[in-house]
């Protein structure tokens, strides 16, 4: 799954660690999606999108088959 979360968190000026602590997860875990080495489970895709003012389809993209 690609997504837009290493682009949106630079725009607000953000580290990684700053996005974790507002997500409640480890920096670990904001670095593996922002590589798409993890996929979100839904209530977290919710909470990032929630959290940048978009929907999930803004920030989160399926990978193209």
């Amino acid at each position: 799954m690609n997504n837009r979360i290493r682009e949106l968190r630079q725009q607000k000026g953000w580290s990684q660690a700053d996005l974790a602590t507002l997500l409640k997860v480890s920096r670990q875990t904001v670095n593996a999606l922002e590589r798409g080495r993890y996929d979100p489970s839904l209530p977290l895709a919710f909470n990032v999108a929630r959290l940048f003012d978009l929907t999930i389809e803004d920030v989160f993209q399926p990978d193209q088959e």
